[in-house]
């Protein structure tokens, strides 16, 4: 369900990217549809980690999924018959960043309900490893149906999709999930506002947690921006069009299904670990900038797949055990309005390199600024230990 689920959400966000690009011809569109997915999350994030604490995951996932798949299914009919307007895929994209805002946290958190407390800390890793890898191998399906029939048909594999993984929130019976101690005391449904800054206290109050959270958000920015630098190489660097653009996005997922098996079996990455893969992605994306080939560009984007697999489920797994169970829907709605929302700006800020100072140039200053971000964390980390 998670795969299906996480794969099919970044499936229509690389086709309402290319969508666009097809429309405007401008990286900079691509840059501003890549923002408007993630921006809403900084306004919702917040609410929706009450949300999920407060009211059952399943019908929360039910209520989300729906939305996606009527909006996929929407697209793919406007697209089919000659829709033009970019507008109207600016607006899908922000109707679809609420929803993800909600449905995130949400579909983390019922890992717990689904296996209970002892099987907790192997599920959660194993759930962000194939959450993660969803969002890899989403992007590469779409490439490869755009190339072959076109968005259109990208939407509609979606909506088929989102149907799929609706049969399977269904199938799951509620008598035998596992309640424990926080859902049978619920939070009071009043104080919101004091329910929204409980998962700031939490989160201020253990540096450690909080610069892991900010590293993410940091390589949000830097690092995620894979739907304007591909669609910008395969259209302007390597000339290859649609079937470039599919083949790309399917060698990042195979790297990253190797760093998704790899992050699974690591039983206890730590902090040091978690910069230093996040210092290591920033780095292969500036030499995946500098490949003098196509050949040698792909292979490099297998390794920047790894990297970034490699970090985004350790930085998720360490997230998730460090908060308890009362409060992590609302720590979770933190961490991915920073990791997301640093998407969107950097989505905007790789469009804005593209466009004024060339693909490479901007995946290189990109790449320069993820390594240096690593390195400021691992400083301020170290001040913290010997402190």
């Amino acid at each position: 369900m998670t795969l299906a689920g996480s794969g099919g959400v970044w499936m229509q966000r690389l086709a309402q990217d290319w969508l666009v690009l097809q429309l405007t011809g401008s990286p900079a569109a691509v840059g501003l549809a890549v923002a408007l997915q993630f921006l809403p999350m900084l306004v919702v994030g917040p609410l929706s980690g009450v949300l999920v604490d407060l009211f059952p995951k399943r019908r929360i996932l039910l209520a989300c999924q729906s939305v996606a798949t009527v909006l996929a299914a929407g697209l793919a009919a406007w697209s089919a018959t000659g829709g033009t307007d970019v507008g109207v895929v600016y607006a899908s994209c922000i109707i679809l960043g609420v929803t993800t805002a909600i449905d995130g946290p949400a579909r983390q958190v019922f890992v717990n309900e689904v296996v209970g407390d002892r099987g907790l800390p192997a599920a959660i890793g194993l759930n962000s490893a194939i959450g993660q890898l969803g969002a890899m191998l989403g992007p590469a399906l779409a490439g490869v149906v755009i190339a072959q029939a076109g968005p259109a048909a990208a939407f509609a594999a979606n909506a088929g999709i989102g149907v799929a993984v609706l049969a399977m929130i269904v199938a799951i019976r509620p008598a035998e999930l596992h309640h424990g101690a926080d859902n049978h005391n619920p939070l009071p449904r009043t104080n919101g506002r004091r329910q929204i800054l409980a998962g700031f206290h939490f989160v201020c109050a253990r540096p450690p947690l909080l610069l892991t959270m900010i590293l993410a958000g940091l390589m949000g920015a830097f690092g995620m921006n894979g739907p304007v630098v591909l669609a910008a190489f395969a259209d302007r660097v390597w000339h290859s069009g649609p079937a470039g653009f599919g083949l790309f996005n399917t060698v990042s997922a195979l790297g990253a299904l190797t760093g998704a098996l790899l992050a699974t079996r690591i039983k206890r990455f730590g902090r040091k670990g978690i910069v230093a893969s996040a210092g290591l992605f920033g780095l292969s994306q500036l030499l995946v900038a500098l490949m003098p080939t196509q050949e040698s560009f792909v292979v490099m984007l297998v390794v920047v797949g790894f990297m970034t697999l490699l970090f985004l489920t350790s930085a998720a797994t360490a997230v998730q055990l460090e908060a308890g169970s009362h409060v992590r829907g609302r720590v979770l709605a933190l961490y991915f309005p920073l990791l997301l929302g640093g998407h969107a700006v950097g989505g905007l800020l790789a469009g804005w390199l593209t466009e004024e100072f060339g693909v490479r140039t901007g995946l290189v200053v990109t790449g320069a600024l993820g390594m240096a971000s690593a390195a400021v964390v691992a400083v301020l980390l170290r001040r913290r230990s010997r402190a």
